[in-house]
């Protein structure tokens, strides 16, 4: 199964050129049942690895451009009084499949961020008191242009603290970029790709990520970094119980993709960053990113 997995990441890495720490956090994220979050400036990939994540690993996909005039029932779905049967009738939204992709979330009004906040907690949306459960595996994929931008919504911290892992894509390096110029264009090649784990096969390496032995000294690091977060006066507010199991689902992951059945401070310390840093704020006390503080924690 782990021979797939690595398939999957090296046909996106041919297709996202000069990515792959990013590609391989993005499929953690997957395999932990967490959200993630792409930040950067427009014209960067981001669109192109949600549609490459979900055309390699086999998954449905809807995408939802968000707008300043979107309503949550265009994502949720609505009821429609139907004349010939006189009752009304569920039309589901693009919620309900395996990938979505929220393609600039924060264009968006925060009443309509706010629905996808049970979809990702819960895995189910509730509409006119009747509940829905959503399709196994599911997974948001949200891209966001930079919040000084002009038309933007800043995400709320309870929005923000759902996806388990921001990544930023950033600009190609050169040679990246070269290869990125000469060569055909990618969005084509996307869709005639072939999937190489089906949704089966992803459940059920989500399942053996959480079967990742972790021990009781990975656990006191784990909580000598949250407890550092909550009593420093380097950090605004501390890590949430959510952020914290996260960062252990996180961790398994990275421990899975090692080809190992067990977690090192080191698993943890490669995901750190994309788990924390949009969760923590860093006070005017230090120059430091909020990771440089958390890694000095000494590992027991």
């Amino acid at each position: 199964m782990l021979k797939k997995l690595d398939g999957a990441i090296e046909q996106i890495n041919a297709h996202i050129l000069g990515k792959r720490a990013q590609v391989k956090l993005a499929i953690a994220c997957i395999l932990a049942q967490g959200h993630l979050l792409i930040e950067d400036l427009p014209g960067v990939g981001k669109t192109t690895l949600s549609h490459l994540l979900a055309r390699t690993l086999g998954l449905d996909f809807n995408r939802v451009q968000f707008t300043s005039d979107l309503l949550p029932a265009d994502i949720l779905g609505v009821s429609i009084f139907e004349r010939q049967s006189e009752q009304f009738r569920f039309h589901p939204g693009p919620i309900f499949a395996q990938v979505v992709l929220a393609d600039e979330i924060n264009r968006a009004s925060p009443k309509c961020q706010s629905a996808l906040l049970e979809a990702m907690e819960e895995r189910q949306v509730t509409i006119e008191g009747k509940t829905y459960p959503l399709p196994e595996p599911f997974f948001v994929i949200a891209t966001q242009n930079p919040t000084d931008q002009v038309g933007t919504f800043p995400l709320p911290e309870s929005q923000l603290d759902r996806f388990l892992m921001v990544l930023s894509l950033g600009y190609p390096d050169r040679d990246a970029e070269r290869d990125l110029l000469l060569g055909e264009s990618k969005r084509p090649a996307v869709d005639a790709l072939e999937p190489q784990i089906s949704a089966a096969e992803l459940l059920e390496l989500q399942q053996q990520v959480q079967q990742v032995e972790v021990s009781e000294p990975l656990v006191e690091y784990l909580q000598r970094i949250i407890d550092m977060t909550r009593q420093s006066p380097s950090f605004a507010i501390g890590l949430s119980p959510r952020a914290g199991l996260g960062l252990l689902h996180a961790g398994r992951a990275w421990a899975l993709m090692a080809g190992r059945d067990f977690v090192r401070p080191d698993d943890i310390q490669a995901v750190l960053a994309t788990v924390v840093n949009h969760r923590l704020m860093i006070t005017g006390e230090g120059s430091v990113t909020a990771v440089e503080h958390l890694l000095e924690i000494p590992i027991p």
